[in-house]
């Protein structure tokens, strides 16, 4: 009795290696395993108004550094977080969509038109009254890596820091 005959090695590589890309093709979990996260650095924070009229609105100008480590380029989209300031959640941000070149960086800025809350009032004041204070952005966003697929990140802390700056308020 033979046993029966096996596929030479190339084949069974090149069968491997199509059965891999096909299951990347449709499971975008296995997608964010093989493309590395894009990071985000803030570079400035600057509080550029606060308006305590109806609506009360603090006007806030976040210069970002978004580095991509892959080897294609990134349109980064659907950018959403949370600010917090002095561990308080000020509010809701959604960041303006963003093309990173591959293995790359951009400089983005966002403008950010932040409600504030009678619970919030104070923390703002104290931010433009020259105070350091501690904020991060907590959010998630969408990749879009062309011929790699879109995937989604997060959600977890895209950046933080000390927004500090000279006061605009006595």
């Amino acid at each position: 009795m033979t046993s029966p005959r096996r596929p030479p090695l190339p084949v069974l590589l090149a069968a491997a290696l199509l059965g891999s890309l096909l299951g990347l093709s449709s499971c975008a979990p296995a997608l964010s395993r093989v493309v590395k996260v894009p990071t985000f650095s803030v570079q400035q924070t600057r509080l550029t108004g606060l308006a305590l009229g109806s609506p009360a609105i603090a006007r806030v100008t976040i210069k970002l550094r978004i580095d991509n480590p892959n080897p294609v380029p990134a349109r980064l989209v659907n950018i959403n977080g949370h600010f917090y300031l002095d561990g308080a959640d000020v509010g809701t941000v959604n960041l303006p969509n963003i093309n990173v070149p591959a293995r790359g960086s951009a400089l983005q800025d966002a403008l950010l038109e932040i409600p504030v809350s009678f619970q919030t009032t104070a923390i703002w004041l104290q931010v433009a009254r020259g105070r350091e204070m501690p904020y991060r952005v907590d959010g998630t966003f969408t990749a879009n890596f062309g011929a790699l697929g879109e995937p989604s990140f997060g959600p977890y802390t895209l950046a933080q820091g000390l927004f500090q700056q000279p006061a605009i308020l006595p």
